[in-house]
């Protein structure tokens, strides 16, 4: 009788191609290559140089992504749109194109916990690989728009504030909306349009929570993070953005640790999204069916 174990044999010493260390290999690259480019952003804006207003356009455009994440997609496809692996445009009935397969924009993602040696607890953070609707077979289906009708919008706006809002007749020339100290209350000037108020209001809602949250907080040195806060909200829900001047932004960030950088960038993105997350729960009532009880 034939033996043919000797098949596997050699080829076990032929040193087939292991698949699994093959995947480590290329997910160790990209995550150095991943933090690489964090590391060249951050330094990139610290020394004045970097684009912020560019990257606050992706951070609304990908509001649940980390700041990290964004710098990212910045360094390699500022102009996504629309990101996910393969098999989640699969899932959608869209495939990758072939030419673009080996041009994926890297992301970092949360992997596993681990305890460091002091006892303080880290997370280890695995390379991912994602494409733009714009390198897949759906790269000509329209995007769908945000559109909310504008007494909506500013009721979820105003929803869960943590301060009376009120309306006022006279205001400082040139302010669509105050927080006047002594009443503890937001005081929007009478009579603007809905886009208007919202810029007005949001940037103060912006402020009033930041106070909140941070020690020692300065409207004349740390009211920058409010005021991008609020373009981020303008641009999630479709706001004209035109008056907002960002130009300076980047001089205020100038010579600022990296790391520091990345931690202002994150606390504007997180306060955006707070106020974010109190108007969804608004917005996704007004678009729930009412029963004919409410009706009536």
């Amino acid at each position: 009788m034939n033996n043919f174990d000797d098949i596997f044999e050699s080829a076990a010493a032929s040193g087939q191609p292991d698949t699994r260390s093959r995947w480590q290999v290329r997910q160790q690259q990209n995550r150095e290559n991943a933090y690489a480019m964090i590391d060249a952003a951050l330094e990139e804006i610290s020394q004045g140089k970097g684009d912020v207003p560019g990257y606050l356009d992706i951070q609304a455009r990908f509001d649940r992504y980390s700041a990290r994440n964004v710098l990212l997609v910045q360094k390699q496809r500022p102009g996504a749109v629309r990101l996910g692996d393969k098999a989640y445009w699969r899932e959608q009935g869209i495939e990758v194109l072939r030419a673009e397969l080996k041009k994926p924009v890297i992301i970092l993602e949360p992997g596993r916990v681990y305890t460091r040696e002091d006892g303080s607890v880290g997370q280890y953070y695995n390379a991912k690989e994602v494409y733009d609707i714009s390198q897949t077979t759906g790269r000509n289906q329209a995007q769908p728009q945000v559109s909310v009708d504008d007494r909506l919008l500013l009721k979820a706006l105003i929803s869960r504030s943590p301060v009376p809002i009120q309306v006022v007749d006279t205001l400082p020339e040139g302010q669509g909306a105050v927080f006047n100290q002594e009443q503890g209350a937001i005081q929007v000037r009478r009579g603007m349009d809905a886009a208007d108020i919202f810029r007005s209001v949001s940037l103060e809602l912006c402020h009033v929570d930041l106070e909140m949250q941070t020690a020692g907080y300065s409207r004349s040195e740390d009211g920058y993070k409010a005021y991008c806060a609020s373009y981020l909200l303008c641009k999630k829900y479709g706001v004209d953005t035109r008056g907002y001047d960002l130009s300076g932004i980047k001089d205020v960030l100038a010579g600022r640790e990296p790391q520091e950088i990345a931690g202002e960038l994150s606390n504007i993105k997180e306060t955006a999204n707070a106020i974010s997350a109190r108007m969804y729960r608004v917005l996704e009532q007004s678009r729930q069916p009412k029963s004919k009880e409410q009706e009536r």
